[in-house]
């Protein structure tokens, strides 16, 4: 009885803020669940490319491995599934064959981007082909990050100019080794070196806690000029909005402005937070092993809590709807919430694409915005978004 209390303790003291213990879900979910991957994985299946093991590959180039990425990334996911599936290991080979000298993994075209979301994929085929692929990539990654150390030596070949950490870049990572770093590429880049087991003490998330803290319009911890009074809690997109405008770190959000009450009842106009980036962010500071009662960790969940949808992509609408998704799926299974307020989100978040698979197996377009008209890449989306929800 005694083992039983103090588990129970353990377990209430280590429960994400705001929810409830951890509850399997239950068996009839799971399995609608299982039957809407099932039949997405079985759409995907039909869509690789014969003659090179690629999805959406585009013979004029350049292409997006990532996209392969992001679909043998959903199958991988399935415990049913291993690197040994003929479609997987087709798939690793084709995303293997745009591996460059210098550990990157793309079309000369986004290689951080692309790189990211290729060594995610591969960290989990567990094969001897892409430990390499993955060890590489993983080196090549730490060279796109800003900070003050990276000089264009041995450790960061061909680099653009270090910045200090008072610079709005410090810590972010852009789409290429010159590119203005958002918070979108910044978690694919987490999300690499989540997966492949870069310790969360390691100085690329120490940095990378600089980048998130400015993307989150919190007030309290944030030290740009655009989060002065803003107590919305959750993130946007981009320290500045554009390279010509570092001076001026106005910041940038896709879902523009939005007016909030201040604690006198005045008000003020700020950068709008949205869903995908919220999550995206929030994933990030969990990666990061933030403890649940940081006030960063705590703001961002509060934002969750009060704009929680799965009609659409909170403050975008039906842009990034499926991203967003993924997102979703991806930080709250890291964070172990089950519910947010009094609903289950994995009950929800079945439910919402089982009504929006088509029989194909694949799943209605809501926009064309951010290559969102592709199937392949809604698809993967929405399968590890539910992979995240239905496996335990």
């Amino acid at each position: 009885m005694k083992r039983i209390f103090l588990t129970l303790t353990a377990a209430l003291l280590c429960s994400p803020v705001g929810t409830a213990l951890a509850e399997p879900l239950d068996a009839a979910t799971k399995e609608q669940g299982r039957a809407v991957v099932d039949r997405a994985i079985d759409f995907l299946r039909t869509r690789q490319n014969p003659d090179n093991g690629g999805w959406s590959h585009n013979p004029q180039g350049p292409s997006f491995p990532a996209i392969t990425g992001l679909v043998i990334n959903s199958m991988l996911l399935d415990p049913r599934i291993d690197s040994t599936d003929p479609a997987v290991d087709r798939g690793i080979d084709y995303i293997l064959s745009f591996a460059k000298d210098d550990g990157s993994i793309h079309d000369n075209m986004l290689p951080s981007y692309n790189t990211a979301i290729c060594v995610s994929a591969l960290t989990h085929a567990r094969s001897m082909k892409t430990d390499s692929a993955v060890a590489s990539g993983i080196r090549f990654l730490r060279t796109v990050q800003y900070h003050n150390t990276n000089t264009g030596g041995a450790e960061a070949p061909d680099f653009h100019e270090p910045v200090a950490e008072s610079h709005p870049y410090y810590g972010g990572v852009g789409y290429g080794k010159h590119g203005r770093p958002d918070l979108s590429n910044l978690s694919f880049f987490l999300q690499a070196m989540h997966d492949s087991g870069v310790s969360s003490q390691d100085p690329a998330y120490q940095r990378a806690l600089v980048f998130l803290s400015r993307v989150q319009m919190n007030d309290a911890t944030n030290d740009m000029a655009y989060a002065d009074s803003s107590n919305q809690g959750g993130f946007i997109y981009a320290t500045v909005p554009n390279a010509e405008s570092i001076d001026g770190r106005a910041g940038q959000s896709m879902a523009g402005t939005i007016t909030e009450t201040t604690e006198d009842g005045g008000s003020l106009t700020r950068l709008r937070c949205y869903g995908s980036m919220t999550y995206s962010g929030f994933k990030s500071l969990i990666f990061a092993d933030l403890p649940q009662d940081d006030p960063r960790v705590i703001a961002a969940w509060n934002w969750i809590e009060s704009n929680y949808s799965l009609e659409n992509n909170p403050g975008m609408g039906d842009q990034g709807y499926y991203y967003f998704l993924c997102a979703m799926g991806r930080a709250l299974d890291a964070y172990g919430a089950d519910t947010i307020g009094d609903i289950d989100w994995r009950v929800d978040l079945v439910d919402t694409l089982a009504q929006l698979q088509l029989p194909d197996g694949s799943f209605t377009i809501k926009h064309e915005r951010w290559l969102e008209n592709n199937p392949d890449l809604i698809t993967a989306y929405a399968v590890i978004a539910l992979q995240h929800a239905i496996n335990e």
